[in-house]
């Protein structure tokens, strides 16, 4: 059986709709729920090594409550922003009352920002540092560093199954990467991508993701057989047709793929 991707979560750091915002994107977030959007997050299920979540935003609770799940034992953790590991205390808490220890895989500089930042969590949470490929099943998980634009750096993953050639990776807070840190996004079934604004109009050296138009061009240089847009704003509507390729689309709240 193949492995399922739920997106639980396909916005950027503030969420759709914005508290404060009265555009046409937030206002019919609010009446319809098309674009409504919860921090980035995905929920990955394999009849291997079962369930794991990639990152564990603010919005991890109600996520969890959508997909109707009271527990869950592993996440790996692309960066140690709070829309990405805002849930950590709520997961904690979880682990507490099911008397149970999650693991979570991080870089080591994200443990220890995580640490610094939760102190006491590890006592329901074990931090596993990478240190080198991980195995879930028949997947080799490889982690790499991806510049993160004036946020500094994150991290991404790529899996690749040992039995076929199918690959798939998860690189959801990245620009301006480097031609090494390209690398692992050639030859890719499936490529999860971050995108904030279709085109951003902000100066390139004050940004931290790529935008929709600098990312399509990059599909040019990688050429995944599919790509799927992800860590959206408000600048993108899903009920406007952006001609975008056959082979790329946009992460909707709750879509389910499978590689």
């Amino acid at each position: 059986m193949p492995t399922s991707i739920t997106f639980w979560g396909t916005s950027d750091s503030s969420g759709v709709p914005r508290v404060y915002c009265e555009c046409g994107v937030c206002n019919e977030a609010r009446r319809t729920e098309v674009n409504r959007r919860y921090r980035s997050l995905i929920h990955v299920a394999d009849p291997e090594y079962g369930e794991l979540l990639i990152d564990c935003g603010p919005d991890w609770r109600m996520q969890m409550e959508r997909a109707g799940l009271k527990r869950i034992d592993r996440i790996l953790i692309t960066h140690a922003h709070f829309d990405h590991i805002g849930g950590l205390p709520e997961w904690a808490d979880m682990c507490r009352h099911l008397n149970c220890k999650g693991q979570a895989y991080a870089m080591p500089d994200v443990i220890h920002d995580i640490q610094v930042r939760f102190p006491w969590i590890h006592s329901q949470i074990a931090f596993i540092p990478i240190e080198g490929p991980l195995q879930l099943g028949s997947w080799i998980v490889d982690c790499w560093k991806v510049n993160h634009g004036r946020n500094g750096h994150a991290y991404a993953f790529r899996f690749s199954h040992m039995e076929t050639d199918v690959s798939w990776a998860y690189c959801s807070d990245a620009i301006a990467l480097t031609d090494e840190q390209q690398l692992p996004l050639f030859g890719l079934h499936t490529l999860i991508l971050g995108t904030n604004f279709y085109e951003e109009p902000f100066a390139y050296d004050t940004r931290s993701v790529y935008d929709v138009t600098e990312a399509l061009a990059m599909l040019e240089v990688w050429r995944p057989v599919r790509t799927i847009f992800t860590h959206l704003s408000h600048d993108i509507d899903l009920q406007r047709n952006y001609g975008l390729p056959d082979h790329v689309e946009f992460a909707r709240t709750g879509l389910v793929i499978t590689v």
